[in-house]
């Protein structure tokens, strides 16, 4: 090969280099369950879709400085989701931050596997670990056990209702110290 066509694989070979090292990064947080559990129950998408609630997560930093958290999911004709999620910046009052992006079920998961993509062709997992039968609630976290999310319908849940699913989410091996409640 001459030179001039060693730099082109070349450069390929260190963007995907560097791609890979970005993605390793969104990983790099604290993990607070270092078991994971499998879903609990299957899921019914269109039952799944819908607004959501954010009432916890663990802090994460593209939630950074995030208030009145939503995420909206929309099934659409082709079989992947509409993911919408926005928050608050800084406070309630704050400016509007907004993510748009798809996710795709993984086959033989009961539909409570997905792969969510907000960047091109980069999928992260996002697991619906349990959820209410009447889906009134979820938690939803993925395998590295360094993210979680906690989801209501209502943006103010009952006491007791936010007394199960701290209950539920100890249950299934999260450290509850590292859950930050978000405001509404």
């Amino acid at each position: 090969m001459k030179p001039n066509r060693l730099i082109l694989p070349l450069l390929l070979a260190s963007g995907a280099v560097l791609a890979l090292t970005a993605c390793a990064s969104l990983t790099a947080g604290p993990v607070g369950n270092a078991s994971v559990p499998q879903p609990a129950k299957p899921v019914d998408i269109e039952q799944y879709s819908g607004l959501w609630y954010e009432i916890g997560r663990y802090e994460n930093r593209f939630e950074k400085d995030c208030e009145g958290v939503t995420a909206e999911y929309r099934a659409r004709p082709d079989g992947l989701i509409d993911v919408i999620n926005s928050c608050h910046k800084g406070s309630l009052s704050g400016p509007v931050k907004m993510a748009e992006g798809k996710a795709k079920v993984l086959p033989g998961s009961d539909n409570a596997k997905l792969k969510v993509s907000f960047f091109g062709p980069f999928y992260g997992d996002y697991w619906v670990l349990d959820r209410a039968d009447d889906y009134s609630w979820a938690i939803v976290g993925e395998p590295s056990g360094r993210y979680l999310w906690l989801l209501s319908r209502v943006a103010q849940p009952h006491e007791m209702v936010r007394n199960s699913i701290e209950a539920r989410t100890r249950q299934m091996g999260y450290d509850w110290g590292r859950v930050r409640m978000t405001k509404h």
